[in-house]
């Protein structure tokens, strides 16, 4: 009988089983959301945490790669500003609940929660007659990495001097710009299905993309 215990995963192998892992997830969430009455917008920002927060956990092994940003952006987008602030700051807690938790999880909470505000306050630029423009959203995007990173940089202040602040903020930019260029993969992958499930379930607003007001 195989000992689970004796089987050991490179971290190539890990990194491939936990993307699997993830698209499971995130296809288990489309089959959930199908299930739901129209208008249960609850529900889904249910679905988006669990979706955000295993994504988190699961790609850790790629530095600051992960979909949050952009699941936090498109719920300011199409739900507003406080929503998408009680999303943010769940996914926070929770993952860093995996993760690791300290006060850099406040610093998180508050730059996702920024995250989600500017894309509520720019919903109606990204989203032009109801239709969400990816390009926009990607374009933020990259901006919201920068604005996130940033912010957490702040946790810093803690350990050390204002002095070194810059130097820190400097040192980091590598890990800003995978970040930047995670977001982009994400907004490309996820922009258009989730702007579709969000639209179904929002009585307030009206966002889909171009490719579903075309059927209507």
């Amino acid at each position: 009988m195989l000992d689970a215990h004796a089987v050991t995963l490179s971290p190539a192998e890990t990194l491939i089983m936990n993307i699997l892992l993830l698209a499971i997830i995130g296809w288990s969430m489309w089959k959930a959301e199908r299930g739901l009455n129209p208008g249960n917008d609850v529900a889904v920002l249910f679905l988006l945490g669990i979706f955000a927060v295993s994504g988190r956990v699961l790609l850790e092994p790629l530095p600051n790669v992960q979909p949050v940003t952009v699941v936090v952006l498109l719920a300011g987008i199409h739900y507003g500003a406080p929503r998408s602030v009680v999303l943010a700051t769940s996914v926070a807690l929770v993952s860093n609940l995996f993760l690791g938790h300290g006060i850099w999880t406040l610093y998180q909470a508050a730059a996702w929660s920024l995250v989600g505000v500017s894309g509520a306050l720019l919903s109606e630029r990204l989203a032009p007659s109801g239709t969400i423009s990816v390009s926009r959203v990607a374009a933020l995007s990259v901006v919201a990495a920068f604005l996130f990173d940033w912010t957490v940089s702040l946790s810093a202040l803690h350990s050390f001097g204002a002095e070194m602040l810059p130097l820190y903020i400097v040192s980091g930019i590598p890990f800003d710009v995978l970040h930047a260029s995670g977001n982009v993969f994400f907004v490309a992958w996820l922009a258009a299905p989730l702007s579709e499930m969000m639209s179904r379930h929002n009585l307030s607003r009206t966002v889909v993309r171009e490719a579903v007001a075309s059927r209507t």
